[in-house]
C-alpha cells in the first residue's frame, strides 16, 4: 500500500519565523503539500515506530493537508498517529500534547492570527520532541531538502475518520483521534486555583471572551463556561469556522474592535480577552482599560506567583526584542535574569529547557511559559484571572498600582501591511546606512544614544543570529525599532516599534499615542516611510 510518487521541487518552499504560510490557493497546487511534509521527514531520523502529533485551527483546506500528513507519515515510518477530533488542535495544546504523549514531534496546520478561506492563508510548521518550533537549524535542513526533493512516499489508502474518537489501523501504524481540549485543561488544571476563579465567577465577576470564531471557542467554552463557572454567552464566537467567519483572526484593537467597544461601553463586562487563529495570542481589556501585550507579560509576570504553578517564584523572564522593556523592570526588583531574544517563539525554547526562564512574552500579542514551548492565549487569559481572583481588585486598578511602583513604558506597534517587498528592503537599508551619524543627534528634546541591528548571542547553546531589526535608541529609555515581520504571505510587512519611558510619578495615565506623538512623526520621517513605500498612515496601529 505504500507509494513511490515522483515530485518536482517549488523553489518558494522556505519556512518563515513559524513555518512556511502561504496563500491557501499556493498549497493547493499539485504536491506543494505532500513536498513539503517528505521534506520534513527526509530532515529527520530515528522517528520509526515513533509517535507524531497532527493537528491545525480549522481553517480552510485543514482537514484535506491532515489526510495527506497522515498517509505521508506512516509511509515514512511512524507508527503512531495522534490526530485531533476535527483536526483541531490549537498550537499551545498540540504542544503540550506532544510533550505529555513524549511524542517524537507534531505537525501543526495553521497561519495563526492571517485570514483564511478559499482567498485566505494556509500554512505547515513541524514542532519537535520538545513541544516548541523546529529551530532554525531544522528549518534550514528543511528548505534544503525541498530545493532537491524529487520522490514522496505516501499511502494509497481512504481517507481516516477524524470525526470520531478512537484508533484506526492502516498499513505500518495507527491513527488515534483524540479530544482536543481533555489534555491542555487537564494541564492548566495543575497551574492556576480553580477554585478561586469559580468563586469569582460567583460573586458576579463578567467577562467577554471573544474567540474570533477560531480554534479557543472549543476550549474557552469547555474551560471558562464548564469547568470555571462563567455564565453561558461569556464566550462569544466560539465554534471554529473555516474562514473565520469571514474574519481576520487576529485579536488587535482594529480586528477586535466590538470586543474593545464594548469593554469601554458604560455596561461593560469587568474582564475582556480574545485569542486569535491558532490559539497562540492573547488581547487583554478591563472594564474601561486596554492593557498592552508588553505591559501584560510584566503585570503577570509581577504576580505570577498568585498561581499554584508559579508559586516558587520565577526563574526568569524572557521577551522579544520588540517587546517595551516593562518586563526588565519587574525581572530586576524580583531579583532574576531578563532575556532579550529576537523575534520569534523558537527562541525561548532553549532557555525554557534550559531553566533559565519561566514567562515570556512578545508584543505581537504572544505570551506564555514553560507549561509548553509555544506562546499561549487561554493560559494567559486564566492567569489573568488567577491574579484577579486573589487580588480582587479590576484590571484598571492593578495596572495603576504596577506603574506606580515600576514606571511605565508607554508603547505602541504600527503596521505597514503588503508593503512592495524591495522598497521594503531598500528602506531597511537606508536606516543601517545612518548608523554611524545618528548617535548624537537632537531631534527635539530627543537625543540619539546608539543605533543598530539587533544581534543575539544564545546562552544555552551559544549560536548567533543577526539582523534582526533596526533600532533607534534615545537618552532616558525612548526608542525606536523597524524590523519586516516573516509572518505575512504578500509583500512584506513593515513594523515600527516605538517606546517611551515614564519613571513613577505624576505622567502615568496619558494616552499612548499623545505620549508618543513625537517619537511616531520621528518613526516616519527618519525612515522616510511616505516616501519610500507610499504610505500615509499605517494600517494597523496597536
Amino acid at each position: 500500500m505504500i507509494q513511490t510518487v515522483a515530485t518536482t521541487p517549488y523553489a518558494d518552499q522556505k519556512p518563515g519565523t513559524s513555518g512556511l504560510r502561504k496563500k491557501t490557493t499556493v498549497f493547493q497546487q499539485p504536491n506543494y503539500v505532500e513536498n513539503y511534509v517528505q521534506s520534513i521527514f527526509d530532515s529527520l531520523d530515528g522517528f520509526s515506530g515513533k509517535t507524531l502529533v497532527i493537528g491545525g485551527d480549522g481553517r480552510y483546506f485543514n482537514r484535506e493537508a491532515i489526510q495527506k500528513a497522515i498517509r505521508i507519515a506512516l509511509a515514512n515510518g511512524f507508527g503512531r498517529i495522534v490526530v485531533g477530533r476535527g483536526g483541531l488542535l490549537s498550537t499551545p495544546a498540540a504542544s503540550a500534547l506532544i510533550r505529555s504523549l513524549k511524542a517524537y514531534g507534531g505537525i501543526i496546520l495553521s497561519a495563526s492570527h492571517n485570514p483564511g478561506g478559499p482567498d485566505g492563508d494556509f500554512g505547515i510548521k513541524y514542532n519537535a520532541e520538545n513541544g516548541g518550533p523546529a529551530p532554525e537549524k531544522l528549518t534550514d535542513r528543511i528548505f534544503a531538502g525541498a530545493q532537491t526533493i524529487a520522490v514522496i512516499k505516501t499511502l494509497d489508502t481512504p481517507d481516516v475518520d477524524i470525526d470520531a474518537l478512537g484508533t484506526t489501523k492502516l498499513d505500518g501504524g495507527t491513527v488515534e483521534i483524540v479530544d482536543p481540549v481533555t489534555n491542555y485543561a487537564a494541564l492548566m488544571r495543575t497551574l492556576f486555583d480553580f477554585d478561586a476563579i469559580r468563586a469569582l465567577f460567583a460573586s458576579g465577576f463578567r467577562m467577554r471572551f471573544d474567540a474570533m470564531h477560531a480554534i479557543t471557542g472549543p476550549y474557552a467554552h469547555a474551560i471558562l463556561e464548564g469547568e470555571l463557572g462563567a455564565p453561558a454567552g461569556t464566550v462569544v464566537n466560539g465554534t471554529p469556522l473555516p474562514d473565520f467567519g469571514g474574519h481576520h483572526p487576529d485579536p488587535n484593537l482594529t480586528y477586535a474592535k466590538a470586543l474593545y467597544d464594548e469593554m469601554m461601553s458604560k455596561d461593560a463586562p469587568d474582564f475582556g480577552a480574545a485569542s486569535d487563529g491558532d490559539g497562540d495570542r492573547n488581547l487583554i481589556i478591563g472594564r474601561g482599560q486596554f492593557v498592552t501585550p508588553s505591559d501584560s507579560l510584566a503585570m503577570l509576570a509581577a504576580d505570577a506567583r498568585l498561581a499554584p504553578g508559579y508559586a516558587k517564584g520565577l526563574k526568569g523572564i524572557a521577551r522579544s526584542m520588540p517587546t517595551s522593556a516593562a518586563a526588565d523592570r519587574v525581572a530586576a526588583k524580583l531579583g532574576v535574569a531578563c532575556y532579550e531574544t529576537p523575534t520569534g517563539w523558537k527562541f525561548f525554547g532553549n532557555l525554557l529547557d534550559a531553566g533559565k526562564a519561566t514567562i515570556c512574552g512578545e508584543e505581537s500579542a504572544g505570551t506564555g511559559s514553560d507549561h509548553v514551548r509555544e506562546k499561549d492565549g487561554l493560559w494567559a487569559v486564566l492567569l489573568w484571572l488567577n491574579i484577579l481572583a486573589k487580588r480582587r481588585i479590576s484590571v484598571a486598578e492593578l495596572a495603576r498600582q504596577h506603574w506606580a511602583t515600576y514606571g511605565r513604558n508607554y508603547y505602541t506597534r504600527h503596521d505597514f501591511e503588503e508593503v512592495d517587498l524591495a522598497a521594503a528592503n531598500a528602506l531597511m537599508d537606508a536606516l543601517r546606512a545612518q548608523f554611524a551619524s545618528l548617535p548624537g543627534q537632537r531631534f527635539g528634546a530627543l537625543t540619539v544614544e546608539a543605533a543598530d541591528d539587533f544581534e543575539y548571542h544564545d546562552p544555552v547553546d551559544g549560536s548567533d543570529t543577526k539582523g534582526q531589526g533596526v533600532r533607534v535608541m534615545f537618552a532616558g529609555g525612548s526608542r525606536i525599532v523597524y524590523r519586516l515581520s516573516g509572518t505575512g504571505t504578500v509583500g512584506a510587512t513593515l513594523r515600527v516599534y516605538i517606546e517611551r519611558y515614564e519613571p513613577p510619578g505624576e505622567n502615568l495615565a496619558l494616552d499612548a499615542q499623545a505620549a508618543l506623538a513625537d517619537l511616531i512623526g520621528l518613526s516616519r520621517s527618519l525612515a522616510e516611510i511616505e516616501q519610500r513605500t507610499g504610505r500615509k498612515a499605517p494600517s494597523v496601529v496597536t
